[in-house]
């Protein structure tokens, strides 16, 4: 990837955390009123000098914008970000051949067979959010012509809530772990679609490392929350192994 420009969208928790890490350039919603659903926007993502569009500046451009409020019934804006946006990103980095590096989500494969592979068919789980992400995943696999697909899940550190499921099991860790991953496989020039993620384990076994007073919790929030989403990391793992 030597001599790549790599620009990441959303300043939120990945988006934050890959600037701390790598020191790449950012394009901020709140700072630099970026919006994916409007394209008139994107002029934030391109080198623009007396009105007149010169050149894009990056290689690769970093997803990390989503509407992840994952149990909300407001569909609308989970169709506006996760999936029209996606459409009017993929249309752009098309259009200026850049590589698109989309942030997707483990749960695509809520009601998948544990263990899914890449390979597997991703069955989502019954809310707007993982619904929206698929339908994103699946226009960026059709349309794209130059993609990483990342499916994972990523939390903040220390772990501040004073419960954690016991119930839930999956291949989430902490942001700065996962952050790691995703460098190292776009430093990699990986392409195509990449379950990450570490060993699988509770969530209440994540939130004791950081949190020794934490409880076990045993109910779970939503009635489409997922209890098992456990993926295969193998894929990945080989692709961080591979000295080429």
């Amino acid at each position: 990837m030597k001599g790549n420009k790599v620009l990441i969208l959303g300043d939120g928790l990945l988006g934050t955390e890959l600037v701390k890490q790598t020191g790449w350039d950012m394009v901020s919603r709140k700072n630099d009123d970026f919006d994916i659903t409007n394209t008139e926007t994107y002029h934030n993502l391109l080198k623009v000098e007396w009105g007149v569009v010169q050149y894009s500046p990056y290689d690769v451009i970093i997803n990390c914008v989503a509407d992840t409020d994952t149990y909300s019934e407001k569909k609308e804006n989970h169709w506006n970000v996760n999936y029209e946006g996606v459409s009017n990103l993929v249309d752009f980095c098309n259009k200026w051949k850049i590589t698109l590096v989309h942030i997707s989500t483990d749960f695509v494969y809520a009601n998948s067979k544990p263990g899914a592979t890449e390979l597997d068919v991703p069955v989502h789980a019954a809310n707007w959010y993982s619904y929206t992400k698929l339908l994103g995943d699946g226009h960026i696999q059709l349309k794209s012509n130059d993609y990483l697909l990342l499916r994972g899940t990523h939390k903040e550190t220390p772990f501040k809530h004073k419960k954690a499921w016991i119930t839930q099991i999956g291949n989430f860790d902490y942001i700065d772990v996962i952050t790691k991953l995703i460098i190292s496989l776009i430093k990699k020039e990986a392409k195509g679609i990449y379950n990450v993620g570490t060993e699988p384990k509770t969530m209440y076994e994540l939130a004791k490392r950081t949190n020794p007073n934490v409880t076990p919790a045993y109910e779970l929030f939503h009635e489409t929350t997922a209890t098992n989403v456990v993926i295969s990391v193998e894929k990945m793992k080989k692709k961080l192994k591979d000295k080429n």
